[in-house]
């Protein structure tokens, strides 16, 4: 009876949202000709994801002469982070930031491919690499059925953040408590480390206080959380960063547009993708500058203990590949796709076996 109350629960709060949102709509009717669309976002204006949002509405605006208006809901309630997919389905907003990778169910492939980058180092390789994948498997296509995707999102590789402790080779990470994402967790632990996780939003009061050692995380956060205040040490071990879908419109809204404004928005995903690739690098390259005006040490790892790190990455990611059987999920054959798609030199060719 509770998990049914909670079920109930979670739908009943996407119909209210829907109609919160329909009664916003009607309350400022669209001028004649025009078609207005609402984007939802729980980022504000300033984030480098909004940043990019704001280039793709001003370019949708512009492109279309006028015929499109977007309306953004920044900072807002009205997609979560683990049922965004959901909530966009049933009409909570028009088009919105969707998270596949924080989602309660349904996404189990999609969250496990963000393992299988190794070598992918650079984003327009990462939305290749992913594309590559969803083509090749309807398993994965299945999991945003219902949703039409408006750009994918990389992001720049991460490293690994230390308050005192200098890493020279992966042996340092030994007794090391570090905040993890998820996919790391196992790996860290066959080096000695002790990965947690945790909100990064408390990360910077556990580095002050020493309940943590460490984070993984990119360069950006040495500015934008303040991270250079904490730490002491960066060390640029290239630990890989997932592709996935990260915009997406309703198919049921999609099928509403005319024609014209449908080719539009398809012309419009490459530019989303390349404004949000540009915030993001530029935002890497000013938290690594700050780390530097800040005096933070930045060092490397050694090609072999990289190639070593890179092995044990690979590894997990195909044994959580193999465990989606459980759920009837071809996980492997997507894995071997990522692999035989990624060439020696990082280009991405489909199908190469």
């Amino acid at each position: 009876m509770t998990a049914a109350r909670a079920v109930f629960g979670r739908w009943a709060a996407i119909v209210l949202l829907a109609l919160a949102g329909l009664l916003a709509g009607c309350a400022q009717p669209a001028p004649p000709g025009v078609t207005v669309l609402t984007y939802a976002s729980p980022y504000g204006p300033g984030h480098p994801f909004s940043r990019a949002d704001q280039e793709w509405i001003d370019w949708v605006e512009k492109e279309s002469g006028g015929s499109i208006q977007i309306r953004p809901n920044w900072s807002g309630q009205l997609l979560s982070s683990d049922m965004s997919l959901e909530e966009l389905r049933h009409g909570v907003a028009d088009i919105g930031l969707i998270t596949p990778i924080y989602s309660r169910g349904g996404t189990h492939l999609t969250r496990i491919q963000t393992g299988f980058y190794s070598g992918a180092d650079t984003m327009p390789q990462q939305l290749a690499l992913y594309r590559c994948m969803l083509e090749s498997s309807p398993q994965l296509r299945a999991e945003i059925a219902g949703l039409k995707v408006l750009a994918v999102q990389g992001g720049p590789t991460v490293g690994i953040v230390t308050r005192d402790r200098r890493l020279s080779s992966l042996d340092d990470l030994q007794g090391l408590r570090l905040r993890a994402p998820t996919e790391l967790l196992t790996v860290l632990g066959t080096l000695g480390a002790d990965p947690v996780n945790m909100p990064m939003g408390e990360v910077y009061s556990a580095l002050a206080k020493g309940v943590i050692d460490g984070v993984i995380a990119p360069a950006d956060t040495f500015r934008s959380l303040h991270f250079a205040e904490v730490t002491g040490h960066f060390n640029t071990l290239v630990i890989p960063r997932g592709a996935y879908p990260a915009r997406a419109m309703g198919q049921e809204r999609w099928d509403r547009l005319t024609p014209e404004h449908q080719a539009l928005l398809e012309r419009g995903i490459a530019a989303w993708e390349a404004a949000m690739m540009t915030e993001l690098e530029t935002a890497w390259q000013q938290g690594y500058d700050e780390a530097v005006a800040q005096g933070i040490e930045i060092r490397g790892m050694s090609r072999s203990e990289q190639a070593r790190f890179d092995a044990l990455y690979l590894a997990d990611a195909e044994r959580n590949a193999q465990a989606l059987g459980r759920f009837g999920i071809d996980g492997e054959a997507v894995f071997r796709t990522a692999r035989s798609s990624l060439r020696e030199d990082g280009a991405i060719s489909c199908n190469e076996e």
